[in-house]
């Protein structure tokens, strides 16, 4: 049997990948062909998400065992074949990339051929540029600040009047009510 993917991320329109590979493979494989698709290093720590309809995490399945505890059932890419996770088309999935900035590759199981037989992945369609692999927070921002439109004076503006807020209705002096504690 061989799985077809769709790959698509938020970040670039015109970015999409199609991924053919057999379902006997494992998330190893398909973490591989999705790197070298998409000409990202093995550098980054990456998990495979499965998904609900609202693309709403469920399993996680990751690159290397992430806690050891028993009750904790952590499933990694070498062991976990596609076909025990996926089968039906449609399944989705997130590949989460770049943890330290949450981005992710979305991915739908587009079609699945049963009685054909793959040896290695394949990138059937290959569409616009790849997200960079990891976001330099540092050169994100001194970009940002560069930018004539971004306003370095945001906090501690001299016209900001704190007394604006009193006249809205927002008291920030202490209060002589006693404060209720809620129960959750």
């Amino acid at each position: 049997m061989v799985y077809k993917f769709v790959i698509l991320s938020d970040e670039e329109d015109l970015f999409s990948r199609e991924i053919s590979i057999d379902a006997d493979s494992t998330f190893l494989d398909l973490h591989e062909a999705i790197l070298k698709s998409v000409k990202y290093d093995n550098s980054q720590m990456t998990s495979f998400f499965l998904c609900n309809e609202d693309w709403e995490k469920e399993q996680e399945i990751t690159l290397v065992e992430m806690d050891t505890a028993a009750d904790y059932d952590s499933i990694t890419m070498e062991k976990a074949v596609l076909s025990d996770y996926l089968d039906e088309e449609g399944q989705k999935l997130l590949y989460v990339f770049d943890y330290l900035a949450d981005r992710a590759f979305f991915i739908r199981l587009k079609t699945i051929e049963t009685g054909k037989h793959l040896d290695k992945a394949l990138v059937t369609k290959s569409e616009g540029n790849a997200p960079k692999q990891t976001v330099d927070f540092d050169e994100d921002f001194s970009k940002l600040a560069k930018n004539d439109n971004f306003d370095t004076d945001f906090y501690g503006d001299e016209e900001y009047d704190l007394d604006e807020l009193d006249a809205e209705g927002f008291d920030f002096g202490e209060s002589s009510e006693p404060f209720e504690e809620a129960s959750f």
